[in-house]
């Protein structure tokens, strides 16, 4: 189906390019290598229990739920219609 000026499949396109930019960003955030002892923001000790379920982990349960509050997710708006530009 022709979308304006879009070429058909765009819409599904932008749709895929979306999902693929928080796959990535979901990967990116997901932590490697040995677990701290210490939490890196606040030198509070990380729970063993913590430590083992999290394999990486390198903050206490307080300053990652902090950290996940504040986590912030791009606002990129693919569509180019005039009208989605202006909201």
């Amino acid at each position: 189906m022709a979308n304006g000026w879009a070429r058909d499949g765009a819409v599904q396109d932008q749709i895929d390019d979306s999902i693929k930019d928080a796959v990535r960003n979901a990967r990116a955030s997901i932590p490697v290598g040995a677990s701290a002892t210490h939490c890196d923001e606040c030198e509070e000790p990380i729970p063993e229990a913590r430590r083992k379920a999290v394999p990486g982990v390198r903050t206490c349960v307080k300053c990652q739920s902090e950290r996940d509050s504040a986590r912030v997710h791009s606002g990129i708006n693919r569509r180019g219609s005039k009208d989605s530009q202006l909201r």
